[in-house]
This record gives structure tokens, C-alpha cells and sequence, in this order.
């Protein structure tokens, strides 16, 4: 597989990302504003939160091969892919199901393709336990020496990564409100503000199970427990990359409203919760509501790609 040469740093990011106030009545007139983290802008090929979870643990890496995990649509795939399109190292994608490895690609993983990674199907048993020792050590012995990220990205150097988003909205926001998968981003954006803030997380999939995640993650970033956060889980819509006729009705409105192109998986959901806890009142009037954008929508699939499997 050949890469062009390292840089000795990572792109240069835009930081910090653009904040600014949306005008929509279905806030306004409960008293409360809503403003946008462009978290999408920071950089073309590694947006939002991907670039702030995979910067210090790219820089770790040290330029060696970098294995990491991911279902058929996933975001963190896409970024990994790219980082290493960019810096010129190799990528291993370990893509959660088998059956996958007997189908077109999609868009998703055309684009890992295309940017180099090397994708490895699993079958979603194997998938549930790929943090096992037993799981890790088959595909160290299959891939040899390289640099294990975990799902999503999420793990101590991706919180510490993501204080910074809170740290950008220190005195700008009273909630600050992001989509969650694996738990990284709202465990740094939490850690990152001050006291008299809060982080609020949208869960994406099923599974009641980020709570912990986010504290375990927490712990092991920070030492123990950080910042004031909480979590609704009623806006899964059916678990992660699923959608129902409600949420696509609402992601167009959006986009019709606000000139806005809404990344579906995540932002999508985001949207919907803050915009259904206005209404159900759940912001006092006065509050300053931030939904991060952490991504655009899913760019189309190149023309040819190929693939090792």
C-alpha cells in the first residue's frame, strides 16, 4: 500500500470552531436561544469530533499502523481513513459483520477504501467481544504490529482531546448538547466547561449503556467524575443509522428552515431531542441551548474503489 510522505503534524485544524445564535420560533418563544457548534468545519476531511477524539491518539501512534473499529456507516472509520490518507500511514478497518465482505460497498466504506484502509469483516459475534483478550490477540496475530484505537474513537486520549469543545464554550452557552455513540465527546465536553454549565448527550443507539461508558471514561481521562452531565436516551429512533418517517420529516424542515445540510446519523437526532425538550419546556426561558454539530452528511461514494478483505 503506498502513502505519501508523514507530515510531522497533524493538518491544521479550525480552532476554535464557529459559534453562532440560530434564530428558530419553536425556541424563541419559550425564551430560550439556540446557537450552533460548527464542530463540522474544523477540518474538511476530519470533522467535529473526529479530528478532537483522533489528534492525540494519532500523535501517539507515531506514525505506525492504526487498527480500529466500526460498523457499515461509521463516522470514525471515515476519519481514520482519511487521517491516514493524509499523514501516510496505513489504516485497518475491523468493520462489524460478515456478510458485508460479500457486497458493494457503501458509500461509507467505499470512502475507507478509496482513502487506503485496509477492511477486515467480522462476524457480529466476534464483533460484540473485539475488546477481548482472545479477539485482540487473533488479530494482532493476523496484522502484526500496530496501534489499537477503539470504537468510535473513544477512549482517555479522545476525552482529554474533547475538553477542549468545552473549553471553547466556557461563558457562551448554559447547556451544551451533543449526539452521542460511544460516550468520548460528552465525556471531554463536560470536563471541559465550567461549573455554572452543563453537557446534556442525545444517544444514537440502543442499549442504556453509555452512562457508564462515559463515567469509566471519564475516570480513566480525568482522574474520576467531571462536570455536570446527564443523558436522554428517547431519541434513539430506532438504534444507530436507523430513521423513521417523523425524523427524515424533521431533518428536511431543518434544512429548509436554516439552509443547513443535517448529517442524519447523529446531528439529526441531536436536533429533534433539543427541539422536543423546548416544547416540552425542559429549558427555562433565558437558557442558552448549544447543539455541536459534529458532521456534514455523508459525502457520495467514489466512482471506483477497491478493497482487501
Amino acid at each position: 500500500m503506498n502513502h505519501p510522505p508523514r507530515p510531522a503534524t497533524l493538518p491544521r485544524p479550525r480552532v476554535p470552531s464557529p459559534l453562532r445564535e440560530l434564530r428558530d420560533e419553536r425556541f424563541a418563544r419559550r425564551g430560550v436561544a439556540l446557537l450552533l457548534k460548527r464542530d463540522d468545519l474544523i477540518h474538511p476531511d476530519l470533522p467535529g469530533n473526529k479530528w478532537r477524539k483522533l489528534a492525540l491518539n494519532l500523535e501517539a501512534a507515531a506514525g505506525q499502523t492504526v487498527l480500529t473499529f466500526g460498523g457499515a456507516y461509521s463516522n470514525h472509520l471515515r476519519a481514520t481513513a482519511a487521517a491516514g490518507r493524509l499523514l501516510g500511514f496505513a489504516t485497518i478497518g475491523v468493520v462489524r459483520g460478515d456478510e458485508l465482505a460479500h457486497r458493494p460497498l457503501n458509500p461509507s466504506l467505499a470512502r475507507c477504501a478509496a482513502d487506503g484502509m485496509r477492511l477486515h469483516f467480522v462476524d457480529r459475534g466476534t464483533y460484540r467481544e473485539k475488546a477481548s483478550p482472545e479477539v485482540l490477540k487473533g488479530l494482532l496475530s493476523l496484522f502484526g504490529d500496530v496501534e489499537v484505537i477503539p470504537e468510535g474513537g473513544s477512549n482517555a486520549l479522545a476525552a482529554q482531546g474533547c475538553a477542549a469543545l468545552g473549553r471553547e464554550l466556557r461563558g457562551h452557552t448554559d447547556v451544551a448538547a451533543v449526539a452521542c455513540g460511544t460516550g468520548g465527546t460528552l465525556a471531554g465536553l463536560a470536563a471541559g466547561l465550567d461549573g455554572g454549565q452543563r453537557a446534556l448527550g442525545v444517544p444514537v443507539l440502543r442499549g442504556g449503556f453509555l452512562g457508564a461508558a462515559v463515567s469509566a471514561l471519564q475516570q480513566k481521562a480525568f482522574g474520576g467524575p467531571a462536570g455536570n452531565w446527564s443523558l436522554d436516551e428517547r431519541f434513539t429512533f430506532g438504534g444507530y443509522a436507523r430513521t423513521t418517517p417523523e425524523l427524515d420529516a424533521f431533518a428536511a424542515d431543518f434544512e429548509d428552515r436554516h439552509g443547513l445540510p443535517v448529517e442524519r446519523v447523529y446531528v439529526a437526532k441531536l436536533l429533534f431531542a433539543l427541539t422536543a425538550l423546548a416544547r416540552e419546556g425542559g429549558f427555562a426561558p433565558g437558557t442558552r441551548v448549544t447543539a455541536v454539530i459534529t458532521g456534514t452528511p455523508e459525502a457520495p461514494a467514489p466512482q471506483e474503489s477497491s478493497v482487501s478483505r
